[in-house]
């Protein structure tokens, strides 16, 4: 997504060091490996992915990124103004995807490139964009919802709710701190706390440690 901006601290190059070591034999197993990062709004999903992609690059594993931010239905802060009309809209089917899950199994069938929506936050509008991916070996799908995603290979959940979120999320400054936006972020953790259990690694809360889940 255009304008979206990182804050990226030790906590997450440290937990995106160990979890490149977990994925490393993985890698190698399969021509083609998608990870999905999923967590609550202001976890630290784009951070973590980002690092483990950049970990993994220095270890010439070429990794890329799609944001389920770009596969909205509407631009976000149209999809805000929405939401205020009727927070009953919140939630998954507010996301296209169907349309990022064929984009992963696109990669995964080794298509050279994809076509998919491209998020302008600043200007509120959504275009297109033709990636390559054929010099990919790795794709991290990284959002709210990507654990639920069918064509990935291991899902990595970020455990901190939307209180325990809430000084990152006033620190990034893209979110609006106002009472009907913890009211959207209360809804959103009834749905995304139950992806929990759909996860292969789990990280704290605090960041603190990684646990693997049978």
């Amino acid at each position: 997504m255009l304008g979206d901006e990182l804050v990226i601290e030790k906590h997450h190059t440290e937990r995106a060091r160990e979890i490149v070591q977990i994925l490393e034999d993985k890698f190698e197993d399969k021509e083609k490996f998608v990870v999905a990062v999923a967590g609550e709004s202001g976890s630290g999903k784009s951070e973590l992915a980002s690092e483990i992609a950049r970990i993994s690059r220095e270890k010439d594993f070429p990794t890329e990124i799609l944001q389920q931010d770009d596969y909205f239905v509407f631009p976000p802060q149209t999809n805000h103004e929405m939401r205020k009309k009727n927070i009953d809209q919140v939630g998954s089917y507010e996301v296209k995807l169907d349309f990022l899950d064929s984009n992963l199994r696109s990669f995964k069938n080794r298509q050279e490139t994809i076509y998919k929506p491209l998020v302008n936050y600043d200007e509120d509008r959504i275009t297109t964009e033709i990636k390559e991916v054929r010099k990919y070996r790795a794709l991290i799908a990284e959002g709210t919802y990507t654990s639920i995603l069918k064509f990935v290979d291991f899902r990595i959940f970020i455990d901190r709710d939307y209180r325990q979120t809430y000084e990152d999320r006033k620190r990034r400054g893209r979110d609006k701190m106002e009472p009907f936006v913890e009211d959207v972020l209360k809804r959103e953790h009834e749905i995304i706390s139950s992806h929990k259990n759909r996860a292969d690694l789990v990280i704290t809360s605090d960041y603190g440690d990684v646990v693997m889940q049978a």
